[in-house]
């Protein structure tokens, strides 16, 4: 591809557009940052970030099914095993805007496609005092493709599946403008394994689609203007009657991005989330679905920005000062309480969020010697937190509004990193963050299956204290990196095991399975080992990637019984390994990654057994631009369980899928 370079004008003038964010600050160099390019999340197996993001060692969902049969409320990311919980611990930023779910916190992978970044970088560890709260065990970049051409791909897979997908990028006078869509459809697979299905069970369809838009220009000689927009749709079902969900959403953004002396950049942007969502009761023989309950609308916007600056110092002198603001608002509408196939209830449940605050960060670089500390200040406010329920057409049992909160919340992080010798760099951090709980865990209650969760509208922020050290090793054709960390999250928000049904239960009603409530735990300890290693020669490549963790809850009162359990949905081992050829259009690759067993629930009474997949890719020359591609996820049909119910249901993961199509290369 060619980069974006518009001609010059006056003579001797050039302007060079990037659609990129400032330059990596020195600071950097002491963090554990691991980057896909574009390659990479283009010649993958999986269409689906969050598929090619899990061969990062450390990075997990809250459950094993990935974006192509999960439900949405349980795609929260996270790294470093700080798990246990749907919404996210880490920050998903696409070109500087967040993109996690401003109402539940979950991610919504349909909405990106991996071939339409030019990058993805996965920044691990806390106390992150440029991006603030949410980045409590890391950050996750994308960074948008910005390069003129046109590409894209037709690709037909298993169970009638088809998804196609399309780049074009144009230069103009002072800049460049992109338009990126992709969509898919498919018949799904039958979720439930087949020892534990019954006849109402039936295979899982989907459909989703995305547009992007991007306009970056020059408005100055050292001034870039980046305009974006965003629309996606998800729709799909979950293997029964009455499971549907379907998610819509658009962001738009704009930022400004000095690239003189003063570097500075300026971010502004605003996003809509709409979700519904039908939930279904199953009979003892599994002969027949009835709906239980329905979220019709899930309303919720986002608005934000944040500002930085970066004087020239000199010196090896640096310094970035800033600050930033997001306020959130949503709300869940529901029909409850069905009788005779119809409602006889509505819920609504909801509030607002801020979190505004100021940051600065300081670096000095000598020689092989890096060192950085940074700090910020956020002021957070709760506001307008509300529960309603009541029979339709009938006056209100419950009208709960919730009193007002506020205060404030510290990050930190110090950094060092010295060059011991030649190739060999070694990584030190202390660091501290925190997470604001979101207006799902505030405020909506809910029901999975036979089991209900109550709402906690006094939940406490989660803070992170951590430390780690790492070995970076360079030599010849090996790239090899090793990290040893150790993080305690206090107040670590869990779904926590406080009853059994058949009983009625406070918040919830009548329970027939498990009564939990979202409750703050005394902390969450983690401790663990992370390795990559990459060995490049000519047109091979051959990488392996490990991540080892002792993850533990401590707890008291009512949630005492997790105290010294496992958190859920944390293995303690992930394994991946990857070759890669590539040589004059042609490419393939093949993954292996292993996931450790892991719990299904808080009290660790459902174990899910580890799990091996083996997955590859293939492109191959027709012509100059075109190529023949295939895909293979989980060649060898291993069976990964993703869950476990109270009634002996077991789900699967993502079994084998073929995708066989083809793929216009750009100029």
């Amino acid at each position: 591809m060619l980069q974006a370079l518009p001609p010059p004008d006056p003579p001797g003038e050039l302007i060079v557009v990037t659609g990129k964010a400032l330059p990596d600050a020195p600071a950097e160099r002491a963090h554990h940052i691991e980057i896909l390019g574009a390659r990479d999340l283009a010649d993958a197996p999986s269409h689906s970030l969050d598929a090619i993001l899990a061969r990062v060692p450390g990075v997990q969902l809250f459950r094993r099914s990935d974006s192509t049969s999960g439900h949405p409320t349980s795609q929260g990311v996270t790294l470093r095993a700080l798990g246990g919980n749907a919404s996210s611990r880490a920050l998903l930023v696409l070109d500087g805007v967040p993109q996690v779910d401003p109402f539940g916190g979950w991610v919504n992978w349909p909405a990106y496609d991996p071939a339409g970044l030019g990058e993805a970088r996965v920044i691990r560890g806390g106390g992150s005092t440029t991006y603030g709260p949410g980045a409590l065990a890391g950050v996750i970049e994308l960074h948008s493709l910005a390069e003129a051409g046109l590409d894209g791909s037709v690709e037909g897979g298993s169970r009638q599946a088809l998804r196609g997908r399309a780049y074009w990028g144009q230069r103009l006078r002072n800049g460049l403008i992109t338009l990126n869509v992709r969509g898919g459809r498919g018949d799904g697979f039958i979720p439930l394994t087949s020892a534990t299905r019954g006849p109402v069970d039936r295979a899982a369809p989907y459909k989703e689609a995305s547009a992007r838009a991007r306009w970056v220009t020059a408005v100055g000689e050292a001034v870039e203007l980046q305009l974006s927009g965003l629309a996606f749709a998800d729709k799909r079902d979950r293997g029964l009657p009455f499971t549907g969900n379907e998610t819509r959403g658009a962001d738009v953004s704009a930022r400004l991005v000095g690239r003189g002396d003063w570097q500075w950049s300026a971010l502004a942007y605003a996003q809509r989330r709409e979700f519904s969502s039908s939930f279904a009761s199953v009979d003892d023989q599994r002969t027949s679905a009835t709906r239980v309950a329905l979220q019709d609308s899930v309303p919720s916007r986002g608005i934000g920005g944040g500002v930085e600056l970066r004087p020239p110092l000199g010196g090896g002198l640096g310094l970035r000062i800033g600050g930033d603001a997001r306020f959130v608002t949503g709300e869940s509408r529901e029909l409850f309480a069905f009788a005779g196939g119809e409602p006889t209830r509505r819920r609504i449940s909801g509030g607002d969020s801020l979190t505004a605050g100021l940051f600065a960060e300081a670096s000095f670089v000598h020689g092989a010697l890096t060192l950085s500390g940074g700090a910020r200040l956020d002021h957070w406010r709760i506001t307008d937190g509300r529960l309603l329920e009541r029979p339709l057409g009938g006056l209100p049992t419950r009208n709960d509004s919730y009193a007002a909160r506020s205060g404030w919340q510290p990050t930190a992080r110090a950094s060092a990193m010295v060059e011991a010798a030649r190739g060999v760099g070694l990584r030190f951090a202390a660091y501290g963050g925190w997470r604001l709980p979101t207006l799902n865990e505030l405020f909506r209650p809910f029901r999975a299956g036979p089991d209900a969760t109550a709402a906690n509208a006094a939940l406490k922020p989660e803070t992170l204290a951590g430390a780690e050290v790492g070995l970076r090793l360079q030599r010849g054709l090996l790239d090899f990196e090793l990290t040893a960390f150790a993080n305690r999250l206090s107040n670590a928000i869990a779904n926590v095991t406080l009853g059994h049904g058949p009983g009625t239960f406070p918040g919830v009603g009548f329970v027939a399975g498990e009564f939990r409530q979202r409750q703050n735990l005394d902390s969450l300890r983690v401790r663990g080992i992370e390795a990559s290693a990459e060995i490049i020669r000519g047109p091979w490549s051959l990488g392996f990637g490990a991540s080892f963790t002792h993850a533990r809850v401590e707890a008291g009162g009512p949630a005492a019984g997790l105290d010294g359990l496992r958190p859920a949905q944390t293995p303690n081992l992930v394994l991946t390994g990857a070759l890669h050829w590539q040589d004059r259009g042609r490419a393939a690759s093949l993954l292996i990654r292993h996931v450790g067993a892991q719990f299904e629930d808080d009290l660790n009474r459902h174990r899910l057994p580890a799990a091996t997949t083996v997955d590859a890719f293939l492109a191959w020359p027709v012509t100059k631009r075109l190529q023949l591609t295939a895909r293979g996820e989980n060649l060898l049909d291993e069976q990964v369980v993703a869950g476990i119910g109270e009634d002996g249901t077991v789900e699967r993961a993502t079994p084998r899928t073929l995708w066989f199509g083809l793929r216009l290369r750009p100029d």
